[in-house]
């Protein structure tokens, strides 16, 4: 579609050499998913997010995240009305429509948990009431490689919101010639909007409608079955990874002008959806496989459809 190119390309002005990524962003978008990215900072993570906020005519908010960032400073607070005598809820930045975490790994579990529901349901609980958030929601979150000083590990109820998590990398060096040219810096401010909010729900509604033949519907199932007996994999993906598998295919399968999902789309993303989800067994750490290699290996293990 011509819109979902020219959203492409707006990005693509500011992210360079990144085609990839920004298809699989934009995929997931459109599928009503979350995005994780984990990468070494200084990549252009938070550049990606904004961009994209730019391009779809998105509320954005961005929380920098800490070790003393509380759920409160996520989902708001009560405050004491001295007029009216009584509490009032203020709201926090998660009410909008793209809320970037960055750096989601560097602060509390308590913190992290505290967008749980509003992944999954779209709405905040607070104080005994519930607000439901904007819509269309979507949460970016960046997060520093494992290792990296004053981080810690997501849990897995954390990591199976995010519909996929995905590297942007280094640039290669052409691109990275350009950017220390400044032709290619943080230009997301300057990007054209290509989309409303009533162009992307109205997308969002077409890929939902997206025609899924049984013996995809199969293919999908195989693929995160075959996860939980596999000889490289300790822990399978689950049946919210499998929902977001097919999901996104029918989101690929709108980027490529089809109103069919094929075992191309599903092979195209099965690593990024997957690759947070399971663990490698001790054997496979053991010959040395990456998640990357494994998920290949799975991919080869299951029979293709024809359809």
């Amino acid at each position: 579609m011509d819109k979902l190119k020219e959203i492409q390309n707006e990005v693509n002005k500011v992210i360079k050499g990144k085609d990839d990524v920004v298809t699989k962003v934009l995929a997931a978008i459109l599928a009503g998913g979350h995005i994780l990215m984990e990468d070494i900072p200084g990549v252009g993570k938070t550049t990606l997010a904004t961009t994209f906020a730019q391009t779809l005519s998105m509320d954005y908010k961005r929380v920098q995240f800490t070790p003393d960032v509380l759920p409160s400073d996520i989902l708001g607070f009560s405050m004491f009305n001295s007029q009216s005598k009584e509490f009032e809820f203020r709201k926090g930045p998660i009410f909008c429509n793209f809320f970037l975490a960055d750096e989601i790994n560097r602060t509390s579990p308590k913190t992290q948990s505290a967008l749980l529901e509003v992944m999954e349901e779209g709405h905040v609980s607070a104080e005994g009431e519930t607000w439901e958030l904007p819509s269309p929601f979507v949460v970016i979150a960046t997060e520093n490689p494992y290792g990296s000083s004053g981080t810690q590990l997501l849990p897995e109820s954390q990591l199976d919101r995010f519909m996929v998590c995905l590297s942007m990398g280094y640039p290669e060096h052409s691109d990275a010639v350009e950017i220390l040219k400044g032709k290619h810096g943080n230009k997301a401010a300057q990007v054209a909007k290509v989309l409303t909010l009533k162009e992307l729900e109205e997308l969002r509604e077409k890929v939902s409608q997206v025609f899924v033949h049984d013996d995809i519907y199969e293919y999908i199932t195989n693929l995160a079955e075959r996860t939980r007996d596999h000889e490289l994999f300790s822990m399978g993906v689950s049946p919210r990874g499998a929902i977001s598998l097919l999901k996104i295919s029918q989101a690929y399968a709108v980027m490529e002008n089809r109103d069919f999902v094929n075992a191309l789309d599903v092979q195209s993303v099965c690593k990024d959806v997957f690759g947070h989800r399971v663990k490698l067994s001790t054997k496979a750490r053991t010959e040395g496989y990456t998640i990357d290699e494994a998920i290949k290996e799975l991919i080869k293990s299951v029979e293709v459809p024809r359809n």
